[in-house]
């Protein structure tokens, strides 16, 4: 309601007071000298009051402070002028005796300000929501599924408490990360349709709420859908559609990124090129994440895991190589555990193309097959470049057991995955 007021959006303000109060329409056009039926259309935003003396005849008739509104008090209110009244005040009609209408809008900006949660609580909602987007790269997909799930929940019925408008819209931001997040753990245990469920609920809190970053996020998740479905001029649109959501955050190196994989699948080199030369250059204007593993945080050291893979798509191995080594150092710990295995397992599998590309059967097959080995895996992405070596071994190495037997493992691990396998 006060948005709406500083806004001077007097009919959203007609509709919160119908919606929230249950102040007719009829009774609101009472106390305005306004028939009921453009009280309405004014709700349904058809129009716009924008002359000062209506603004100013609705402030009054409603009985909104007009600091509300932006008005300056009247002379006559502040004795300008040497105190001279220069102006005499405008009538205004009261009410019957007994309506409570001129204090209703007062009334309802007290009640919407009430809530039965305090700060601490949604300050505790937020905080466990950054722990489990830190948790993604490392733990077991169907455990933080559940976690994730289990917060959806909990947000819904807290949306059924009685809570004040920023609090609706920051639990509606909060259920739209948690939409994201379980449809990244969903679709990398290949449950394609529940993962474009969760990324559809995720877009439209995103542009119901307003909030640009889970739009871009959204649609970041719809390229990813359609690389590995190998619908590459998809993910470019897609692209484009996160781009325009959001400008401000380093999402926009992640849909570059994807942009370069889907390029680099088109045989576009220039196309790769361009879009990770924009892509760092996003990076290279913000600041440097203080958690880095944080899933929807993009930083440089992320950046060498999309880079690695579009050199390898153009051929470019050594350059491939050099960035999967920096992938495989980044994610190993002090203690030799693994902190991001799908993207180490993503770059064994870069090197073991390059392998097998110089003509080192036993190097690539020994080096990929590490690949297949961590528990969180994301199935549709590790096929999907597992592919690009499986074909490389059957061209160049047809006749080899080797082969025979890495295709035969894909084949299995292929079974686990729900969308077409790439090969």
């Amino acid at each position: 309601m006060r948005d709406a007021l500083n806004r001077r959006d007097l009919g959203e303000v007609f509709a919160l007071a119908r919606k929230w109060g249950g102040i007719s329409f009829t009774k609101i056009g009472e106390a305005i000298d306004m028939k009921a039926e453009r009280v309405g259309r004014l709700a349904r935003g058809e129009g716009a009051i924008t002359t000062m003396d209506k603004i100013v005849q609705v402030a009054d008739g409603l009985r909104i402070p007009g600091h509300l509104l932006g008005l300056a008090a009247r002379p006559w209110e502040r004795g300008a002028v040497v105190g001279v009244v220069t102006q005499p005040p405008v009538a205004v009609a009261l009410p019957p005796a007994g309506s409570s209408g001129l204090w209703e809008v007062a009334e309802m900006v007290r009640r919407i300000e009430q809530s039965d949660i305090n700060p601490a609580s949604m300050e505790s909602i937020e905080a466990a929501i950054y722990q489990l987007c830190r948790a993604y790269p490392y733990a077991p997909a169907a455990d933080l599924h559940q976690k994730t799930r289990e917060g959806i929940n909990f947000l819904t019925r807290q949306l059924d408490r009685r809570i004040s408008l920023k609090q609706h819209r920051d639990l509606l931001v909060d259920a739209g990360w948690l939409f994201l997040l379980g449809g990244c753990l969903e679709y990398d245990m290949g449950q394609v349709e529940a993962a474009n469920l969760s990324r559809a609920a995720a877009l439209r809190i995103g542009v119901e709420s307003g909030h640009g970053e889970i739009v871009a996020w959204a649609r970041e998740l719809e390229a990813w859908f359609a690389l590995t479905q190998g619908r590459f001029a998809d993910v470019i649109t897609a692209v484009e559609a996160g781009h325009a959501a959001d400008t401000s955050h380093s999402i926009g190196a992640q849909l570059y990124g994807q942009a370069a994989k889907a390029y680099g699948r088109m045989g576009d080199g220039r196309g790769v090129r361009d879009a990770l030369e924009a892509g760092r250059a996003r990076l290279e204007r913000l600041p440097e994440p203080e958690h880095p593993d944080h899933h929807f945080v993009i930083d440089p050291d992320k950046w060498a895991f999309y880079a690695m893979d579009a050199y390898r798509l153009l051929g470019d191995d050594d350059r491939a190589s050099v960035h999967a080594r920096e992938v495989i150092r980044v994610g190993t710990a002090s203690d030799g555990s693994e902190r991001s295995p799908m993207r180490m397992a993503e770059a064994r599998l870069t090197l073991g193309v390059a392998a097998a590309r110089r003509g080192e059967l036993e190097e690539a097959v020994s080096v990929a097959g590490r690949a297949f080995e961590a528990e969180r895996k994301s199935l549709p992405s590790l096929l999907m470049i597992a592919g690009e070596l499986d074909q490389e071994l059957r061209t160049n190495y047809p006749q080899e057991v080797l082969t025979r037997q890495f295709h035969e493992q894909l084949v299995t691990i292929g079974a686990e995955s729900k969308p077409a396998l790439p090969f």
